[in-house]
């Protein structure tokens, strides 16, 4: 299975004006003096939560999952039994606001449908709890704002799913091309994309997921390109795959590629596909060439540079990404992948879309988001 999910299974279970708003504040924030691990709530009972999030929460140092919340009984039952849960911390999406009065929980992550994201990140923070939103933010630049606004008017931190900020293999690209340690980039290429067999799941409605494979799994490529150049693009120019299937690809993309212009001339050929795999990440510089292939999996990930082999330990992503957050509400300082760079990101992939349904390259204007680059 690629990275591409927010989870699966049921759909309840699963997971341009380019301003963006000011930077969430924390003021009303609470103290966690007292206690050892913050308390996690899971929203969302798919494969996402099952196989990677709460496995990785055992490994944890800083965070603890204590509660979950499912449109369905039996699962809330089976992971109680799994993970011995209390049953006061076991939620249905009828009465989530009553998370309000746990204080077990501090962290809900929000692992559900794209289209479930803006209500479940908004009642959460207004139950006073701070959250992690999978990707992507939302379907529509309006949400990804209201949430941002709302989070930060209950003085709660909003975090994005971005496990490969944590990765450290994707840390070395950062390292090797925003250091210019190969020369500068001249070129980066990108690729993500799954074969999709079920042809009823949620990702391929429109409705729910807001689009195919570009908001599933291309997000990662414009992730990817963004950190490596530390750069935001100056325009984009994409154009759709056509349609093998058009019966499973009713209302979503079959496949996309797109070109992003970066200040100096640098530019970034990316594709994603929900009917043929490939997983890359490749910077090609003025002395030499550095990749992952695999670059966006959980785990498995190579590197490699026309130096060498990169000599990378892996991780669990996801463990280092909800410590690291949990660290952060802790000591109170802002969170690396604040929900500003989820908006960000819709905008880029807003603008993709829109130039694959013109013909015509898109000009971007993210300078709003220039303090959101990881360096």
């Amino acid at each position: 299975m690629n990275n591409a999910s927010s989870s699966s299974g049921n759909v309840a279970d699963n997971g341009s004006d380019h301003s963006a708003p000011q930077h969430q504040g924390q003021p009303k924030q609470k103290g966690y003096t007292k206690k050892k691990n913050l308390g996690v709530a899971l929203v969302g009972l798919g494969s996402y939560s099952e196989k990677q999030l709460a496995p990785a929460l055992k490994e944890t140092k800083h965070c603890d999952l204590v509660g979950v919340v499912s449109g369905d009984s039996e699962k809330l039952k089976k992971w109680s039994r799994q993970y011995n849960l209390k049953e006061k911390n076991l939620y249905g999406y009828d009465n989530f606001d009553n998370i309000k009065s746990n204080d077990d929980i501090d962290i809900v992550y929000i692992v559900l449908p794209n289209s479930m994201h803006a209500e479940f990140v908004i009642r959460g923070a207004e139950a006073g709890k701070h959250v992690i939103c999978e990707k992507p933010m939302a379907n529509n630049i309006e949400d990804c704002e209201r949430m941002i606004e709302v989070c930060r008017e209950a003085g709660v931190k909003l975090s994005m799913g971005y496990r490969l900020h944590f990765d450290p293999f994707n840390l070395e690209m950062m390292r090797l091309g925003q250091n210019n340690l190969m020369g500068r980039c001249k070129r980066i290429v990108a690729k993500n994309g799954m074969d999709v067999v079920d042809k009823n799941q949620w990702r391929l409605s429109k409705v729910l997921a807001g689009g195919g494979p570009l908001m599933d799994v291309g997000i990662y490529c414009v992730q990817g390109v963004l950190y490596t150049l530390g750069e935001l693009p100056t325009s984009v120019h994409a154009k759709f795959h056509p349609k093998k299937d058009k019966e499973k690809f009713a209302t979503v993309e079959e496949g996309l590629e797109w070109e992003m212009e970066f200040p100096g001339g640098v530019k970034a050929f990316c594709e994603t596909s929900y009917s043929k795999a490939f997983n890359i990440l490749r910077a090609e510089t003025e002395r030499g060439w550095f990749e992952l292939n695999p670059a966006y999996e959980y785990n498995g990930l190579k590197g490699d540079t026309s130096d060498g082999p990169m000599k990378i330990q892996s991780i669990n992503q996801q463990a280092a990404q909800m410590d690291d957050f949990a660290r952060c509400i802790i000591t109170n300082e802002p969170t690396r992948l604040p929900g500003e760079m989820g908006l960000r990101d819709m905008h880029i992939l807003l603008s993709i879309y829109e130039s694959a349904i013109t013909g015509r390259k898109i000009p971007l204007e993210l300078g709003a988001f220039k303090h959101l680059i990881e360096t």
